[in-house]
């Protein structure tokens, strides 16, 4: 329903006759600046686009806990009827894979609450049944342990945008899950089991470098779209039209190096309208 609503109040926003306010510059020291603001026009365009991310993030939560309890429900019949200890080992990855999914469920979901209140019973269960890896203490330990900070990762990097060093944080737990999985030998009972689980957090890991790296190229960006600003405004008035249209577009160019997800970026928008509807006015139609 909540979806729906979204739905109307974007179609009512999209119809608003705001074009006008571009077309007809002068209308804007009339009445017609105060009914139709273009500031709060964005604005309002900015809050439309944060409630589709959530119900985007809900519709996938929903779908990441349909998929972990079929997965986790497939490996626990798998683990049952399993004949050989390479089933077994088989089944305990999948096994443990799909309850690593259910902690990477955002919590602040419908969906993650859901499958925090279904953990308990779930981790319970599968220490009942499967119990000690083949009765290696110290490896279950470790697998345990990596699997605490597998958690603890995907929490802190649930709700970005993050900032650089944030995403640091966040990398470094995925590296001390991964550390933790490393230290088991080939020669360790438990050894098949841990490798499709060290493969998911390696590109878990991945992942999140790539995000970091589009945080600071952004804010990079950003910073040099702000000094660009400046150095525009210091030469304001002059008669050289031809060279402030050109730094306008090197303004535009760079803005439009700040990546979506990144905690520059609804700033970058508007200073990027700003700048087109400016290089609009400028340039002769």
């Amino acid at each position: 329903m909540g979806e729906q609503k979204l739905g109307q109040a974007k179609d009512s926003l999209d119809a608003l006759p705001i074009g006008f306010l571009n077309d007809f510059p002068e209308y804007r020291y009339w009445w017609y600046d105060w009914r139709f603001s273009r500031s709060q026009f964005d604005d309002a365009r900015r809050q439309v686009g944060q409630l589709e991310a959530k119900v985007f993030q809900e519709r996938n939560a929903q779908a990441a806990l349909f998929d972990a309890e079929q997965a986790l429900n497939a490996a626990k019949q798998q683990y049952q009827q399993a004949t050989t200890q390479v089933d077994k080992d088989l089944a305990i990855a999948a096994w443990q894979s799909a309850l690593d999914q259910l902690v990477e469920i955002p919590s602040q979901t419908l969906a993650g609450a859901t499958a925090q209140q279904k953990l308990v019973a779930y981790e319970r269960d599968f220490q009942a049944l499967v119990g000690l890896l083949a009765g290696n203490e110290q490896v279950n330990r470790m697998i345990q342990g990596a699997r605490h900070f597998a958690g603890r990762a995907s929490q802190a990097g649930q709700n970005p945008p993050h900032t650089v060093d944030e995403w640091q944080q966040v990398a470094n737990l995925w590296q001390e899950a991964i550390d933790r999985l490393e230290t088991i030998r080939e020669d360790d009972s438990g050894y098949a089991v841990v490798q499709p689980i060290l493969a998911e957090y390696k590109q878990n890991l991945g992942i999140i470098q790539l995000r970091q790296r589009a945080e600071y190229d952004s804010v990079q960006a950003f910073q040099e779209a702000q000094n660009q600003v400046v150095r525009l405004q210091s030469t304001a008035g002059s008669d050289d039209i031809s060279y402030e249209v050109s730094q306008l577009q090197g303004v535009v160019y760079t803005l439009e190096r700040v990546q979506n997800g990144t905690t520059v970026y609804l700033e970058s928008q508007s200073l990027l309208l700003f700048a087109q509807n400016k290089l609009s006015q400028m340039q002769p139609q």
